[in-house]
């Protein structure tokens, strides 16, 4: 069984191991010539898709020099092109298994907790493909490790991931587990973000370091809007992460890996062109429909910058 452990392969990444030594490497950008040839060949598309798979459109910029502490200041990793990705085979939906659900483990509080229902609708925009949310389960009667962490609860995910491999419906593309409450991989780690095993097509994630609470930070009147963007988007990082998708270094995008909150705040919702078009390999999707239901997600929940930049890219990708 391949498990992945986010924080050090293939997540937004926190470095949660204690003792880890951090090395830090020379940030290298990729050159405009590389990011073309990673989205690879679109001459036998149809115009639409060149369109949005076009490197040089200036609505994606590429990755930002990292900061010391910022992930690709301390994780060396050479990317993934479209071609790359289609030859590693990822796992795809078809007739079969056609949903992804979501399991919500534990208390979702009203005043600190994203809206699953809001949840699942923006996955069921970004992915292009039904989103179901399941009951959700009592953590007491979990066969799960738990242990305190300095004040904080957490649950063994490694555990919780045994727990899920025999509840999978037939008909998913994957299942999900959702949490509110912090989580630890190993004994020698502070925590981790979530974990996934993509041969079982099972995976948690915690929401729990995503609110102001969580850092004995006060609230206002924006603290749900927050929430509910940083949901989503851990959610979506993290399942792109199922379809196959590897970090991106070619762009500024969600699939960049990240160290802290701040850097995780800091990236786009949107994928770039190369993630987009190996997102689009996995789940054969209109780009155009696509970013007009998320256009209309973000305006609803008044994500204000991502909102305009649907708008432009909608109007780039409706021109001759």
């Amino acid at each position: 069984m391949k498990i992945f452990r986010y924080v050090l392969f293939v997540s937004l990444g926190v470095a949660c191991l204690v003792t880890l030594a951090m090395r830090v490497f020379d940030f290298q950008s990729v050159s405009a010539e590389d990011r073309a040839a990673a989205v690879g060949k679109t001459s036998r598309l149809p115009d639409v898709l060149k369109r949005a798979f076009d490197s040089e459109d200036p609505l994606f910029e590429p990755v930002p020099k990292p900061g010391p502490s910022d992930w690709l200041a301390q994780h060396h990793e050479p990317g993934q092109t479209y071609t790359q990705y289609v030859r590693s085979r990822p796992n795809r939906p078809d007739d079969r298994r056609t949903t992804l659900y979501l399991l919500p483990i534990g208390e979702f509080d009203e005043e600190s907790s994203p809206e699953l229902s809001d949840v699942t609708d923006f996955a069921q925009r970004f992915f292009m493909m039904p989103v179901k949310t399941l009951p959700g389960v009592s953590e007491s009667g979990l066969p799960v490790t738990r242990r305190d962490n300095n004040g904080v609860e957490q649950m063994l995910t490694t555990d919780i991931l045994n727990w899920l491999k025999s509840r999978v419906p037939q008909d998913a593309y994957c299942l999900l587990a959702v949490t509110m409450t912090d989580l630890y991989p190993d004994p020698k780690w502070n925590y981790v973000f979530g974990q996934a095993t993509l041969s079982d097509r099972v995976g948690v994630y915690s929401f729990a370091r995503y609110t102001p609470e969580f850092w004995g930070e006060t609230t206002d009147a924006g603290t749900k809007r927050k929430v509910l963007w940083r949901s989503c988007s851990v959610l979506a990082h993290e399942t792109g992460h199922m379809f196959g998708i590897r970090h991106c270094v070619h762009f500024h995008c969600l699939m960049n890996g990240a160290n802290n909150l701040e850097e995780f705040d800091s990236h786009p919702l949107h994928l770039c062109p190369v993630c987009l078009r190996k997102m689009h390999h996995a789940k054969e999707f209109d780009v155009v429909k696509r970013y007009r239901e998320l256009q209309g997600f973000a305006e609803e929940h008044q994500w204000i910058n991502d909102a305009n930049w649907l708008d432009r890219r909608l109007e780039g990708l409706a021109s001759d």
